[in-house]
């Protein structure tokens, strides 16, 4: 790893940008508060005046890993519209998109053991995140009769889970856990049966 520089005012950015690359290579608990600051070509002295400890460090990585995450969803739902199929449908790719063009960020994310409640700022960013496939799905069922309608938020949560799993077991390459189908093409079906199970697209002729 290559020591990087930073200017006056940025040495907080500069040290989330070595943990995140540290992430990436060891793992959330595989590196050091030392080795951060080395990574930022700082002394580890320094991190202490913007960072409490490790958790606090991979706490800010993940408050901007779900501001880019909920950015990115949004901007997916709402290029899907008018649509709502379509929206729903490219909230769900930009999950597993996000997962491969953000791992560090990902893994502080959800591997880290960081929780959500940790801060009311990383709260916020992950309900607002969580919000906007809310409204996807709500948007989607709309149609359903309201008294077998599912709420919004299990909708939601059960196209999360899937998301999450597809991307765990075969989109960030675990030893093992190759699959015969491209991840897009696991999830996409996926998605399908789960939304012809309500009856919100036709069946397969």
């Amino acid at each position: 790893m290559t020591k990087r520089g930073y200017h006056h005012g940025n040495l907080r950015q500069a040290l989330v940008e070595a943990a995140l690359e540290l992430i990436e290579a060891k793992g959330p608990t595989g590196f050091t508060l030392s080795e951060a600051a080395k990574q930022a070509g700082v002394t580890p002295a320094a991190v202490y005046r913007h960072f409490a400890g490790r958790e606090d460090l991979i706490a800010e990585a993940a408050l901007q890993g779900y501001e880019m995450f909920g950015a990115l969803m949004d901007f997916a739902y709402r290029s899907g519209q008018p649509s709502a199929l379509a929206a729903f449908e490219a909230t769900g790719r930009a999950y597993l998109a996000f997962a491969r063009k953000h791992p560090g960020h990902y893994i502080a994310m959800f591997e880290s053991g960081i929780s959500v409640n940790r801060t009311p700022e990383l709260s916020a960013a992950a309900l607002a995140a969580r919000r906007v496939l809310e409204q996807a799905a709500a948007q989607l069922s709309e149609h359903i009769p309201q008294d077998k309608r599912p709420p919004a938020a299990m909708f939601s949560a059960h196209i999360w889970a899937m998301s999450h799993g597809v991307v765990e077991l075969f989109a960030r390459g675990a030893p093992g856990a190759a699959s015969p189908f491209a991840p897009e093409d696991l999830l996409e079906s996926g998605i399908g049966i789960y939304l012809r199970g309500l009856g919100l697209i036709p069946p397969d002729d």
